[in-house]
């Protein structure tokens, strides 16, 4: 089976990684018996680790990974972590990809302080860079992931069906994320304010695109991404297929679809059903076609960046967002 972007990536990246990987071991150690059982899944299940991976590729297009680029993606990870844990208590998640989470194998209180733990860590870290810009974008991300999932609960609560508020909450929710583990790549290495903008906007677009493909497995059965068909729908959280579909409709159907939605609880055949509307209104073609879009701007970024082997790496990296199937 050949390998995917993502595995050849990190087969470049595997010294940065596996030093990364044992910072945070070392941050993470404790005597606590039990503080060791909640963090020790972690260090067994990493997942594909997207984020430093960013954080070192930012760090090698403007310059070389440093002392301070190791740290500040070890922060990254471990506050990517922390909301992890915290997602799946607000959400009431027993599984996460197929693994049990925290709050199943123990409870709400010892996932909520795991979480608390990385979430401090994390912090640590990102002093060792004594980079206070370093500081900085770590307290900002926090902030804007907690206000995106804020946003999402509120849009939710609303029954919203637009476009616009959608995406104020993914650029939030995980686009922020892409683009401060460019931000502290490239500023670990003291690029330019002018390369680091563009770099930035860069991961804006692939942090909305791995958004709207991520929604795109909702609506299809098998998708392997751990969570059943319609489960985003289950919480009242509309994505952007079936946003298209019912705005863009102005029929009797299009009206009973987004009545539907707005009386929210949804049972499993109202979700069929809506699944269903969103794919035959073209729903899926339009999620896919903003998301050329934005690749079309992300191309054009790019041009403006240091022409080497880890500009294609990003380029290859957003054609991987987009094809993906997990």
């Amino acid at each position: 089976m050949s390998k995917t972007t993502i595995e050849k990536i990190r087969e470049r990246l595997s010294g940065e990684l596996d030093a990364m990987n044992a910072l945070i071991r070392d941050s993470l150690a404790t005597s606590d018996p039990l503080m060791r059982r909640g963090v020790e899944p972690y260090l067994r299940t990493k997942g594909k680790q997207i984020r430093p991976l960013l954080v070192f590729l930012s760090a090698k297009l403007f310059g070389d990974v440093n002392d301070s680029t190791m740290h500040a993606s070890a922060a990254i990870e471990m506050l990517h972590n922390a909301t992890l844990i915290h997602d799946d208590v607000v959400d009431g998640s027993d599984t996460r990809r197929g693994t049990p989470t925290l709050n199943r194998d123990f409870d709400n209180r010892i996932a909520v302080l795991v979480g608390d733990f990385f979430v401090s860590n994390a912090l640590a870290e990102a002093i060792k860079t004594a980079d206070m810009k370093a500081v900085k974008s770590v307290a900002q991300l926090g902030k804007e992931l907690s206000l995106g999932e804020i946003d999402q609960i509120s849009t939710a609560l609303d029954r919203a069906v637009d476009e616009e508020r959608y995406l104020e909450v993914i650029s939030k929710k995980t686009a922020s994320l892409f683009m401060q583990c460019i931000k502290m790549g490239a500023e670990s290495v003291n690029a330019s304010e002018r390369d680091i903008e563009r770099a930035v906007e860069f991961g804006r677009l692939l942090g909305l695109c791995f958004q709207i493909k991520d929604d795109i497995f909702d609506y299809y059965e098998d998708a392997g991404v751990g969570k059943p068909t319609g489960n985003d729908l289950r919480e009242n959280k509309v994505s952007l297929p079936l946003i298209h579909a019912v705005c863009s409709g102005h029929d009797e159907e299009s009206a009973r679809m987004r009545a539907m939605i707005e009386r929210g609880d949804l049972s499993d055949g109202e979700i069929n059903t809506l699944i269903a509307f969103a794919k035959e209104r073209g729903g899926i073609e339009y999620a896919y076609a903003r998301m050329e879009q934005m690749r079309a701007e992300a191309e054009s970024l790019l041009a403006g960046l240091p022409p080497n082997e880890w500009r294609d790496c990003f380029a290859e990296l957003f054609d991987f967002t987009i094809s993906r199937n997990f």
